[in-house]
């Protein structure tokens, strides 16, 4: 049997000294001895490490709570509400966040610390000051801690949102960064882009009035005018807008013929706009352009188109050929009835004809002189006269 008990406790820990199973009181740092006739004393020695990442356990706790007096001087206890959160601060700089409805305790160090608590039963809303600090956090518990408590949305330039919590819609929300507690609540936000967009109708099958079938590529820009309308409205603002072109498209194209449609594209596009804006208005959507990219035609048609316009082309051709030829004749006609009358016209006129000819010859050889050559042209002119 042993008749003094010895322990000792090191300066980074602490010892419970328990008599009959039954917590007598909290040892420091030291050497202990006691005078144990029938091993009643047991001293549970507790090493304190990182005290903030290794909270003591429940038991421990839950002696603390039933002795608080003999725990007040070496235990910080927290315990947070059904609506709180606890900011957890060693020195005070932040280090952890405790969620709603918990407690806990924290070993009392030269390293002071200390839980805030904040209310967030009516305002969730994290403070600039305190999101800042969370969003950058650089120490993992910190940061793992933000990632669990908190939501952060981030509203674009020219974007509107709006924050649904338990599914009802609370507040809009202008563009900037927003951050609020998650604790107790389903928070999302939905975003709606204010911006001019670009929607392509692409491959539409369609049959005109005169049962030819097309393909139909459509282009559109549209914008977003009333988020709130298009938000309690429309499931999905751009599969509404789309079925919406669609079916303009093809009311349009089914009742205009082939050759009506390829005369006059921008006639499809006013008609399409114009249907399709009446509707989307009522749901706070403004259709700015509507325009037909391509009218695709089958094989056979194109084929058929081809052998049309080269006709239509060659019988244009022949007409302008036509025209020149009976231009040229009523001209020619025009020339002899001047010269019919007049000899020294017709003498100039030899003389042009002279000149062209020598100027396409190397060598020219006279006979008879000036006037032999001159009487000869003359009767040949009057030879070929009476061919006529």
């Amino acid at each position: 049997m042993r008749l003094i008990k010895k322990i000792i406790i090191a300066e980074t820990q602490k010892g419970l000294l328990f008599k009959e199973r039954q917590f007598s009181k909290i040892l420091s740092a030291g050497v202990y001895r006691f005078w144990d006739w029938f091993d009643q004393y047991h001293v549970h020695i507790v090493t304190l490490t990182n005290t903030l990442q290794e909270e003591i356990d429940k038991d421990l706790l839950h002696l603390a709570q039933l002795h608080p007096d003999a725990f007040a001087e070496v235990l910080t206890q927290w315990e947070t509400g059904e609506q709180e959160v606890g900011l957890v601060y060693q020195k005070n700089v932040l280090k952890d966040i405790k969620a709603p409805g918990q407690r806990g305790a924290y070993w009392k160090t030269q390293q002071e610390i200390h839980v805030d608590k904040l209310d967030i039963s009516q305002d969730f809303t994290v403070p600039k000051k305190l999101a800042a600090l969370l969003a950058n956090a650089k120490e993992d518990m910190l940061r793992c801690a933000a990632l669990r408590a908190i939501v952060v949305a981030t509203v674009p330039e020219n974007h509107l949102g709006f924050l649904t919590v338990d599914g009802e819609t609370v507040a809009t929300l202008k563009s900037g960064t927003h951050v609020w507690w998650r604790f107790n609540r389903n928070i999302a936000v939905t975003l709606f882009d204010g911006r001019l967009q670009n929607m392509e109708v692409n491959g539409q099958e369609i049959l005109t009035k005169d049962r030819v079938s097309l393909r139909v590529n459509l282009s559109a820009t549209w914008q977003i005018k009333q988020a709130e309308v298009v938000k309690a409205e429309l499931a999905d603002a751009k599969d509404y807008l789309y079925r919406e072109l669609q079916l303009a498209l093809r009311t349009v194209v089914s009742t205009q013929t082939l050759d009506e449609l390829l005369a006059d594209k921008n006639s499809l596009n006013t008609q399409v706009l114009a249907i399709v804006s009446e509707k989307a208005a009522v749901y706070g959507i403004e259709v700015k352009t509507v325009g037909a990219r391509d009218i695709v035609l089958p094989g056979e048609m194109k084929a058929i188109l081809t052998q049309v316009v080269e006709a239509q082309k060659l019988a244009e051709a022949n007409l302008i050929k036509r025209q020149e030829e009976t231009q040229a004749t009523r001209s020619l006609h025009n020339t002899a009835k001047v010269m019919e009358g007049n000899p020294v016209l017709l003498r100039l006129k030899e003389l042009e004809i002279l000149e062209k000819i020598t100027g396409r010859i190397n060598t020219l050889n006279v006979y008879g002189g000036l006037e032999g050559v001159m009487n000869d042209m003359v009767r040949l002119t009057e030879r070929s006269k009476s061919l006529y």
